[in-house]
Order: C-alpha cells, then sequence, then structure tokens
C-alpha cells in the first residue's frame, strides 16, 4: 500500500464498524437448515420474513438464514463443502454437555471436545448444508 494509501486508510469512514451485528447464512436445503438450528441448536427466532429468510439471536448478534438473492447467478457450494465456519463460544464444561446433546439428537460429530494448543477446548460438528460448526471455550 503507497504512503496515500495508508493515509486514506487511516481516515477512512470504515474505521467505524466496531462489530458484526448479523450473518447471513445462504442456505442450499432451508427446510432443513430451518428445522436444525430450530430444534437441534434452539436458536429463539428474532424475525421471520418469509419462507425465504428467517433471523435468529444469538447473544448480542443475529444469524440469519436465507436464499440467495443479490448472488444468486453464484455457482453453488458443493454438497457437503463448508461454505463457512460458525464458531460458538460457552464455557469449558459446556463444550462436552454441548457433545453430549448433539450424539443424543444424532448429530454426528466431526472432532470430539479436545483441548487445543491454541488455548481453546473445541467441538466441531455440520449443519445440514456441510457448513463446519464450532463451539468453542476458553481454557
Amino acid at each position: 500500500m503507497s504512503t496515500t494509501g495508508v493515509a486514506a486508510a487511516a481516515e477512512s469512514p470504515l474505521k467505524a464498524i466496531g462489530k458484526i451485528d448479523y450473518t447471513v447464512v445462504f442456505a442450499r436445503n432451508m427446510a432443513a437448515m430451518r428445522a436444525f438450528y430450530n430444534t437441534v441448536m434452539m436458536f429463539p427466532v428474532k424475525y421471520e420474513l418469509s419462507a425465504d429468510w428467517i433471523e435468529y439471536k444469538v447473544g448480542d448478534n443475529v444469524l440469519a438464514l436465507a436464499h440467495p438473492f443479490f448472488n444468486k447467478d453464484d455457482a453453488p457450494v458443493p454438497p457437503q463443502a463448508a461454505a463457512l465456519q460458525l464458531a460458538f463460544k460457552v464455557t469449558p464444561s459446556q463444550v462436552d454437555e454441548c457433545a453430549e446433546a448433539l450424539k443424543k439428537v444424532g448429530v454426528a460429530i466431526v472432532s470430539p471436545p479436545t483441548n487445543q494448543p491454541w488455548g481453546h477446548r473445541t467441538l466441531f460438528f455440520r449443519d445440514p448444508d456441510g457448513n463446519l460448526i464450532e463451539i468453542f471455550a476458553d481454557i
């Protein structure tokens, strides 16, 4: 980046961005994704615009499921290929409790609760579209 670019970046209104307000997951199978986030993840519904848009309240954030609109002409992500990874933070003991709860409802665990060298206890699994979901805790 040139020195002009550095100066422009320092003055950019983009520096005002302080948090992610909502995340949109483009669902390949909206019915399965809704069922998963409603009944497995048990996220409370915040708002439902239509069969093609639903929002869940997750802490201070919103997780929305949608059918592609602006990007409807994009090539689809191959089946069972993760288009994204979502990470949800809990306490260390809750990582193991979440793993057990997921197993009870038939969710396949990709990686069981594991203490990682970077200081997290992690659990990985997939949603119905193949996206990678992580539940983690600081340890």
